[in-house]
């Protein structure tokens, strides 16, 4: 699986699948490649991640073949759900009830039921088209229900990761404070220390210059 790649916390029930999704670029700091580089590689982790989704939604896993159009429609989506991520929490759109929108991209999915009334979303297509469906309508319930907020991108540049944000005042900006925020705490010290040695350097010069002028006048 892609998140678990980087111990990133999973998001709950069928919203890890857009958190996987997000979740299949490169590792820059590990030997992990691009789980969407080729069709081998993007079928493996689909069908991994699909039956997984299947289990948490009670669902049948569906039958995916990826065709060479398909991949690019992944890493497409990956790009687009990159963005929406990289959009701070407050400021990203919630429901959509009752608003009018200018529709941009289209999924299928059927509501179903089963005997004790329980409705759920399922999506609809095969290969890329299954998963896009699957990704949107994940999406359109954690909006509904404002957990879409709590899925974040990693704020250490070097790693980008998505993760699940279960601080109480949803304040995590790293998917591992341990890692990725050290890291970006040792950069900030070095960064400030440089600064101060930099300053007391130019103090030290300007005190030099000062004095050199004095010496020069009282000759």
């Amino acid at each position: 699986m892609a998140t678990e790649r980087f111990q990133a916390r999973s998001a709950p029930g069928g919203l890890a699948l857009v958190q996987e999704l997000v979740n299949t670029h490169a590792v820059a700091r590990g030997a992990d490649p691009d789980l969407l580089a080729d069709r081998t590689f993007a079928e493996r982790w689909l069908r991994v991640a699909a039956h997984q989704w299947a289990r948490t939604r009670g669902f049948e896993p569906p039958d995916l073949v990826l065709s060479e159009t398909d991949l690019q429609a992944l890493r497409d989506l990956r790009a687009v759900l990159h963005e929406l991520l990289a959009i701070p929490p407050d400021q990203r759109p919630g429901d959509a009830s009752g608003i009018r929108v200018a529709v941009t991209r289209r999924a299928q999915a059927q509501l179903v039921s089963d005997e004790q009334g329980r409705v759920s979303l399922l999506p609809l297509g095969t290969g890329g088209g299954w998963l896009e469906s699957a990704i949107w309508s994940e999406i359109l319930l954690a909006q509904q229900t404002g957990v879409w907020a709590q899925i974040k991108l990693c704020r250490e540049a070097g790693c980008q990761s998505a993760f699940y944000d279960s601080s109480r005042n949803g304040s995590g900006i790293w998917h591992n404070v341990r890692t990725c925020g050290n890291s970006a705490n040792l950069r900030a010290s070095r960064t400030r220390k440089k600064l101060r040695t930099a300053a007391q350097a130019d103090a030290a010069a300007d005190a030099d210059a000062g004095g050199g002028s004095s010496d020069g006048s009282a000759r």
